[in-house]
């Protein structure tokens, strides 16, 4: 760090100047533009009358939510155009209750619309005024103590703090005449990251000059890096934030007058001379060489070591320390080209909150290329905060900060963990709800019940094929077939990084297509064997899993990865197996038996049909052979007796329309048919609707010809489909 300090002010990129500053009173430390939070603050507008230097009683009235920096005044300044003051041009006026005697000046930066078109010019306490003061060569009179006390120069309330100065200033003024009025005003106020005091701007004195880096000597290829997508922002909307910043960068105020870090490499000789050196001896040696042959100035000769040289007493910024972090953690930089950092320089990922984009990631990229010649890191994720269900920060004042130890006592880490990453979309805040916790909880014990249920199979293992050996076939096919679907996609949401939809899609893989659908379709009859083979395809399936939730939730998969069978391996270091192609015809037809199914199991219950209940099925479809493939488990989980496959509308049954198959329940159950024709007019009116609004977009010329050609060619699919659904529920109307 040290040495880093001495080569960039070798190269001339940091130097020892009078500045504004932002000023923590509290620490009493310079902070960095980026250690200054700015907070929306409800303040006061004080309208303050100051008597022009003319004959009568006219006054200029000032508009300012700053009363106690009145006594810093050393001008007052209008817009050239502004007709209301252009007889002021030139002329003087006085500062209220200390009457010092200011000019009125020029300058385009004032806004008329703004307050009353005139603003006081306070060059020590405000970083615009302080510009304005350099321009027109104002005299610069601090008024505060480096407590945010007021000190001699303010001549009033000497000592007292600036917020109660405010107060007694503002009554004073309001009793002698000044104040004319006072509005409420709702502004940015800067607050220190550090001890949240408000921030003082402070022009540095001569006796307490900051080290700054002349950062727009560095920053040009970070920007380039980032702009180009050689260094990828994940979210990208904060490429926009980062380069707005970049491109308008300020230099970098680096010293602080605290007691702990880093001190500068800089030695004073009485006289204020000084040099940046690595240790003493070698500040005496340069020293010699800068100042050996200049005189004293007190008549005693050169200037010589019997002086002393004393350090400078100042820390450097400890994120001055930070953007060296990426190559000096293995010693890039001490040690330059060594094995580690040839290894890791530069790494993958950095995963980090988007509140020190500026203090430490922008820096940390400069740095890469300042002394690496390359970027840190190819990508950066930023998390996003996290809020309670009403979208406020967690605060302990707002009482709205959960116990986490108490929750993970309560819930368990791993439910904790599935509750907040579950509501946390890419780089965006997350809206955190405690219900989370009790979904991760369910979502254990779906889990814990699954692991009982394979567990029990284990004992019931046949080696021969069992007569429904081709329905579990099936079954697993199309299981396997949806968990390289799925890993495919999981592998491409990773890629940017989305991480709350990966966790969704893992869920829904185990609670609905593993639990809800493959386990009941591979299970075996009462007190009936099951496959061997199929056993263990279910247990391969369990284990990739396992694996894939394993990031969210380490500790519950790890457990059940060891209870489902004997193992030597930990899931944690477990390589992934490789993404395979899924076949598409295994998951269209998993995806129509799983909407016959359903479709049937509702009109059961919608038509009273006890669980026990037998039915007979009867298929009306131009796809026999789709259906006599998974006729077995289709049978199995609608409690249909038998399967019979229709050329016409069966009268006198429960009918079911699955797009454009027909379905026929027959039971000995008397019916109404009632119910049924209300549910196929209620779809048919749905259809109906639907078909009106798809013809109206295929009927727009503008639509046709200027949309893509394939969303054109979907709307003709849905019509088609539509059109089709209708012609069958109509004839199931007629046949009821």
């Amino acid at each position: 760090m040290i040495s880093v300090f001495i080569d960039l002010y070798n190269k001339g990129y940091i130097y020892r100047g009078k500045r504004m500053i932002n000023w923590d009173v509290k620490a009493k430390t310079a902070l960095s533009d980026e250690e200054v939070i700015r907070k929306e603050a409800q303040q006061k507008l004080y309208h303050l009358r100051y008597k022009i230097d003319v004959p009568g009683d006219e006054y200029i009235v000032i508009a300012t939510v700053r009363p106690e920096t009145i006594m810093g005044d050393t001008a007052i300044c209008v817009h050239p155009k502004d007709e209301r003051y252009k007889h002021l041009h030139g002329k003087f006026a006085f500062v209220p209750l200390i009457n010092r005697r200011i000019p009125i000046i020029t300058d385009d930066y004032v806004t008329m619309e703004f307050g009353t078109g005139a603003l006081k010019v306070t060059p020590a306490h405000d970083m615009n005024d302080n510009l304005l003061g350099q321009k027109h060569n104002l005299e610069v009179v601090d008024i505060l103590n480096e407590d945010g006390t007021l000190n001699e120069e303010a001549h009033i309330y000497i000592g007292e703090d600036r917020f109660e100065a405010r107060k007694k200033i503002a009554r004073e003024l309001e009793e002698k005449g000044f104040l004319l009025k006072t509005e409420d005003y709702t502004s940015e106020v800067g607050y220190s990251e550090r001890t949240d005091a408000v921030v003082e701007p402070r022009l540095s004195s001569r006796l307490s000059l900051q080290w700054w880096v002349d950062m727009k000597k560095i920053s040009g290829p970070a920007l380039n890096a980032v702009m180009e997508d050689d260094i990828k922002f994940y979210p990208a909307k904060f490429k926009n934030l980062y380069r707005h910043w970049m491109e308008n960068i300020k230099d970098w105020c680096i010293s602080r007058q605290l007691w702990w870090g880093h001190r500068i490499p800089a030695w004073y000789d009485a006289k204020g001379n000084y040099v940046v050196a690595r240790d003493e001896q070698e500040a005496k040696e340069i020293y010699r060489k800068k100042y050996g042959q200049q005189s004293a100035g007190n008549g005693d000769g050169p200037l010589t070591m019997d002086h002393g040289l004393t350090q400078d007493e100042d820390c450097l910024d400890t994120w001055f320390s930070s953007w060296l972090w990426p190559f000096e953690v293995f010693k890039g930089y001490s040690n330059p080209g060594n094995k580690d950092v040839n290894y890791y320089y530069p790494t993958n990922t950095l995963v980090t909150a988007p509140e020190i984009i500026f203090f430490w990631v922008a820096r940390m990229i400069m740095a890469g290329y300042e002394y690496k010649g390359q970027k840190p890191f190819n990508e950066v994720y930023f998390t996003g905060i996290v809020r309670d269900k009403q979208g406020r920060k967690m605060s302990k004042s707002l009482g709205n900060s959960p116990d986490l130890l108490e929750m993970i006592d309560k819930d368990g880490a791993d439910a904790v963990r599935f509750g907040i990453m579950i509501s946390s979309p890419a780089g965006n805040d997350l809206m955190w709800d405690p219900a989370g916790n009790e979904q991760g909880r369910f979502f254990i014990n779906k889990m814990w019940n699954a692991l009982k249920l394979v567990k029990m199979w284990e004992g019931r293992q046949s080696g021969v094929l069992s007569q429904e050996s081709g329905v579990d076939n099936f079954a697993v096919q199309w299981f396997e077939n949806r968990l390289h679907e799925a890993k495919a996609e999981i592998d491409e949401l990773y890629k940017d990084f989305r991480l709350s939809e990966i966790l969704k899609t893992i869920y829904s893989l185990i609670w609905d297509d593993f639990c809800s659908w493959y386990l009941e379709w591979v299970k075996p009859g009462f007190e009936q064997p099951i496959d061997k083979d199929v056993y263990e395809k279910t247990v391969g399936f369990f284990d990739e899993l396992l694996q894939l939730l394993h990031p969210f939730m380490p500790f519950i998969t790890e457990e059940i990865y060891h209870q489902l069978k004997e193992r030597k391996d930990d899931l944690t270091i477990k390589e992934y197996s490789p993404v395979l192609p899924a076949d598409k015809t295994s998951l269209a037809a998993a995806a129509l038996l799983k909407e016959v199914i359903t479709a049937i199991r509702d009109a059961r219950v919608k038509n009273q049909l006890k669980p026990k209940d037998t039915i007979r099925l009867h298929i009306l479809s131009d796809d026999t052979a789709t259906y006599k493939s998974v006729e077995p488990i289709l049978a199995r989980q609608i409690n249909a007796e038998a399967v019979i496959y229709a050329t016409a509308s069966v009268r006198n049954s429960i009918t079911v329309v699955v797009q454009k198959d027909k379905f026929f329940l027959e039971t000995t159950t008397i019916l109404d048919t009632t119910s049924q024709k209300e549910q196929l007019q209620k779809d048919l009116d749905y259809l109906k609707g639907f078909l009106i609004s798809v013809d109206k977009k295929l009927s727009n010329e503008k639509f046709v010809s200027n949309a893509k050609p394939e969303v054109v060619e979907s709307e003709r699919r849905k019509k088609a489909d539509a059109e089709e659904k209708i012609r069958v529920i109509e004839e199931s109307l007629a046949s009821l």
